[in-house]
Formats: C-alpha cells, sequence, structure tokens
C-alpha cells in the first residue's frame, strides 16, 4: 500500500516551502473496524509539520474515525499509527493525555457547559492542564478578539449563534498552543460567510506554523481554501485513503 505523504507548508511571508522533520502523525497500514465490520483499511499516510489537509469523503466513509485516531480517542485495530514520533501502542494514559495537550480539536457538534460564561468555557482546556486560568487572562483576551467574540466574553453558550459557537470551539481548541488542529465538519451549522471567516483564521494558524486536517464534505470550502494555501486533499474511499484530485 502506498503511503500518502504530505510536506507542504506556508510560511509566514507567504512563500511555499518545505520541511523533512518528523512527521506529526503517521499511519502504517492502520485498519480500525467496529466490531466485525472494517471501516478503514490498510491506511498509510504521513502528515508533516505545518502542512494543510482535508479530509473527505461520504457520509459514514470514516472521517470521523480518522480524526479520533489522530486524537488518540481510539486505537487501531491493526497497523502502526504514531503521534509526534511516537508509537502509541507503547504509551500509557499519562502520555496519551500530554500528547494531547499539543492538538487542538473543534468537534463536530460544539459542546459547552451551558451554565459557564465564553471566558470559563474556554479556560477549561488550561484547568484541565493544571494552569491557573487568571495568569492567561491576556492570552484569552488576546484569544477573543482574534476570533471576534470579546464583546461576547459573558455569554453563556446558549446565547450565541451557530457562528459564534463554532469560532468559540476554535478558540477553546487552540488555547493551548497546540501544533495540531483537527476539525471536524467545522462549517456543517453555519452560512457561506460565517465558513469563509473560519477558513481565514485556520489559514493563519497554518501560517504560524500548525498542522491542520480537516474533513468536510464541502467541496466549495475545499476550493476556497486552495486559492489561499498550498493543500492536500485526502479522500477517504473504500475503506482507503488516497489523495483526491485537480478535479476539485
Amino acid at each position: 500500500m502506498r503511503t500518502v505523504e504530505t510536506r507542504s507548508h506556508l510560511g509566514q511571508n507567504g512563500r511555499h516551502i518545505h520541511r523533512d522533520g518528523p512527521s506529526v502523525i503517521e499511519f502504517e497500514n492502520v485498519a480500525y473496524s467496529y466490531g466485525n465490520d472494517a471501516l478503514l483499511a490498510d491506511v498509510s499516510l504521513r502528515l508533516a509539520p505545518g502542512s494543510f489537509h482535508f479530509l473527505t469523503g461520504p457520509s459514514g466513509a470514516g472521517k470521523s474515525t480518522l480524526l479520533k485516531l489522530c486524537y488518540m480517542e481510539l486505537m487501531p485495530t491493526r497497523g502502526r499509527l504514531s503521534v509526534f514520533g511516537r508509537d502509541v501502542s507503547g504509551m500509557g494514559r499519562d502520555d496519551i493525555a500530554h500528547s494531547r495537550r499539543r492538538i487542538g480539536v473543534v468537534h463536530q457538534e460544539c459542546q459547552f457547559l451551558d451554565h459557564l460564561p465564553l471566558t470559563e468555557n474556554l479556560s477549561l482546556p488550561l484547568t484541565v492542564a493544571g494552569r491557573d486560568p487568571s495568569g492567561e487572562a491576556q492570552n484569552l483576551q488576546e484569544l477573543l478578539g482574534w476570533v471576534g467574540l470579546k464583546a461576547r466574553a459573558g455569554a453563556r453558550p446558549p446565547e450565541l449563534s451557530g457562528g459564534e459557537r463554532q469560532r468559540a470551539a476554535l478558540a477553546r481548541a487552540v488555547i493551548m498552543d497546540p501544533e495540531l488542529i483537527l476539525a471536524d465538519e467545522p462549517t456543517g451549522n453555519v452560512d457561506w460567510e460565517m465558513s469563509l471567516r473560519l477558513l481565514q483564521l485556520l489559514v493563519e494558524l497554518n501560517r504560524l506554523g500548525k498542522t491542520v486536517l480537516i474533513a468536510t464534505h464541502d467541496l466549495n470550502f475545499i476550493r476556497a481554501a486552495k486559492s489561499q494555501v498550498p493543500t492536500r486533499v485526502l479522500r477517504i474511499s473504500n475503506r482507503s485513503l488516497q489523495l483526491a484530485g485537480a478535479d476539485l
């Protein structure tokens, strides 16, 4: 099985450069099954630091499952998976927790604690990591400004619009300054204008050197990204992973 390799990076000056360092994520003939049903089979993939990727495929093809494998929420049924250069099969619970702090995840359905204001929801990853949110107040304000939600800092999640919730989810995903951003259908519940705003934020993160992997079925969103940043499009088909053609 040929490995799908992605080594592109967009530097802060906008030039297309290459990095040959260790892979952020590496799949070697990975398979995953739910019970007796094989969802993924013989997936081989290397994601280089600072690259930008899309993951496509029909509903039920395994896009969310592949992201969960990257995040170590699931473990391969077969094959080898490495995250930040470490084989996940040899990692204990503490090792996995430490590695997850280097990964920011934007879930398809944004989950917040409805009784807490936005600032406290965004600070939860800091609390879980044992860091005092009060010492991060300035960074939190800058992050809220970056996603355009500074005026909504005291709002509770039920008071936010769909687009505001998605931007809040992205802010929470990057508050720990992760190296890898995973987003599962981040534009599924927002209009096109908000989709482009989310894309601009993701492109900015990539230009800062973050690796980005977005699962989406929205081909217009992919085309918009390809006009701004070097991207690779990966497609799940028949339980395997392929590089999509240039027809997108």
